[in-house]
């Protein structure tokens, strides 16, 4: 598979996403690829895809906390990471991360690292390399330097 073909089956991740969060649900995939293989799939929604669990009607653009983490969902990323470690495979392992439209369509993300919170876990785990879709294609980023990013990002003041 190419690395377009693997944000495509991110996006097949993100369909089965169940976050209400933003008009339309943000709706969020990821997969784990290791040798060419699949090792860890993963898509936003509340714990054990319980939505009782949903707090997307809580309004915590008031808070504190960065934006990456004013979701009652576990993110895709973790859930992929997860899979992956389940399955003994994320040891240079590369994550691709994508969100989709309301049509299913991959929407292109600013090419920004800004989640710390899948940064460090990504980098903990032993992930290589973390992959997202931009306008400008496909961007990896060594997981170090991902993390790094993310880090900056919050330094300037964004959330």
């Amino acid at each position: 598979m190419t690395q377009e073909q693997y944000f495509i089956e991110a996006g097949k991740e993100a369909q089965k996403a169940l976050c209400l969060r933003d008009t339309p649900p943000d709706r969020c995939g990821s997969i784990v690829v290791k040798d060419g293989v699949i090792v860890g799939r993963g898509y936003n929604a509340p714990p054990l895809d319980d939505v009782a669990q949903r707090r997307c009607h809580l309004d915590l653009r008031i808070s504190d906390k960065p934006k990456s983490d004013r979701t009652c969902c576990v993110h895709a990323e973790w859930r992929a990471i997860l899979d992956a470690v389940k399955n003994q495979k994320a040891e240079g392992a590369s994550l691709y991360f994508v969100r989709i439209d309301g049509k299913g369509s991959l929407k292109e993300s600013n090419g920004v690292p800004y989640c710390t919170v899948c940064s460090r876990l990504a980098l903990d785990t032993g992930i290589k390399e973390f992959g997202l879709w931009t306008k400008a294609g496909v961007q990896m980023f060594d997981t170090k330097l991902y993390n790094d990013l993310s880090y900056q990002f919050h330094e300037k003041g964004n959330v």
